[in-house]
């Protein structure tokens, strides 16, 4: 009988999307002349969902309403009708939307490890996961109720026409997760002086539950139009008080606060040129986004050490905004603190094997764009 099901289907699912298939009930179009199945059957037929698409939307099909999935605007005509079935109430469900927890102070979201987000040892890079934290602090934003039309800001900032932009980011990783696995990451704010905010991340596995990755970051306001930082408003502020939340990612004895030294022509090891931004390198606040420069962070260290060593910790400081029109440089140089460290002296929670300074700048008028500090581990080395 199934096999008259004119329907679209992956044959193969990885084994985290068979696990959403089994929790997810949606509705699943089947043409009229096809339709050549049982009740009983009918009510088994599962297919994945784009998670992304709220439990409580609805489009309508042939003048009713189907709840549950989103139905693009060529079906529903006479030629189709939906099976429908209603979502279950799993909590993977709801953690693939994101919710709030702890009394709404945390934001909690999971993901699936894509193929296009792991790098040639298939396991996720720090790019991923800078990604997937950018990701979980905007949808933090939306989900609070506080969104505005920017690019994560809120009413009040819309109106005034702020932006958020970031000016540091610690990454703590300890293992990186790899093509298929899922995981569950957490995030909350705090005040950060009198005119910033801290955005705290934590990266566990989501079925161990074990935390594999923690962050922490501080942010401050800019003009969108003028580009010049500014005050955060009272109006924002009190918008954005009632979701903090002291608790620390990172404890502060754990925490890189130490200033990130200066790399010039004299002192660099190594020096890339003429790396372009493209358009897609843009985001919605008109300027390059910061994840972007990791990758071109990591054109300047050896090639060695990309093949040899995971990246443990990786410090950000950025200086300016970037264009599409910019030409930049990297330079990166090693430290004393890794110079002559061996394998029987290391200590992963003490330092790191390899560590680096890094600097990204206009290759034009050498303006300093990001300073980085980053440690490496053997990938040879046990934990």
């Amino acid at each position: 009988m199934t096999s008259n099901i004119a329907a679209s289907c992956p044959r193969i699912f990885g084994q985290a999307e068979k696990n959403v298939a089994k929790m997810t009930n949606i509705g699943l179009f089947l043409s009229r002349s096809n339709l050549n199945v049982s009740k009983k059957e009918k009510t088994r037929l599962l297919v994945v969902a784009n998670m992304t698409s709220p439990k409580r939307s609805a489009a309508m099909v042939n003048g009713k309403k189907i709840n549950g999935a989103h139905i693009d605007d060529h079906v529903g005509n006479k030629h189709n009708i939906v099976i429908q079935q209603n979502l279950l109430d799993d909590p993977l469900n709801e953690c693939l939307l994101g919710r709030f927890v702890e009394d709404r102070h945390t934001y909690r979201q999971t993901f699936i490890i894509r193929s296009y987000e792991i790098g040639p040892d298939k396991t996720a890079t720090m790019e991923t996961w800078m990604n997937l934290l950018q990701e979980t602090a905007l949808n933090h934003v939306t989900s609070s109720g506080l969104a505005g039309n920017g690019f994560g800001a809120t009413r009040e900032m819309s109106l005034r026409k702020l932006i958020w932009v970031v000016t540091r980011i610690h990454i703590q990783v300890d293992r990186y997760s790899c093509w298929g696995d899922i995981v569950e990451i957490d995030t909350w704010v705090d005040a950060a002086g009198k005119n910033g905010m801290r955005r705290d991340w934590i990266i566990r596995d989501y079925h161990t539950k074990q935390i594999i990755t923690r962050a922490t970051s501080t942010w401050v306001m800019m003009n969108q139009e003028t580009r010049k930082l500014c005050k955060i408003p009272e109006q924002v502020r009190e918008e954005v008080v009632p979701f903090y939340s002291s608790r620390l990612a990172i404890p502060n004895e754990d925490n890189d606060v130490e200033r990130i030294d200066k790399i010039t022509d004299a002192t660099a090891e190594r020096i890339r040129s003429g790396l372009a931004p493209r358009w897609n390198d843009m985001d919605a606040n008109q300027h390059v986004n910061n994840v972007k420069y990791i990758g071109w962070i990591l054109e300047s260290v050896p090639i060695l050490v990309l093949q040899d060593y995971n990246l443990t910790s990786m410090t950000l400081e950025y200086r300016r905004e970037c264009q599409q029109s910019n030409l930049l440089e990297s330079l990166t140089n090693t430290t004393a603190k890794s110079k002559g460290v061996t394998a029987e002296k290391f200590n992963h929670k003490m330092k790191a094997e390899l560590e680096y300074t890094h600097l990204l700048r206009m290759q034009a008028d050498k303006a300093e764009i990001v300073r980085a500090r980053s440690e490496w581990k053997s990938k040879q080395l046990k934990k």
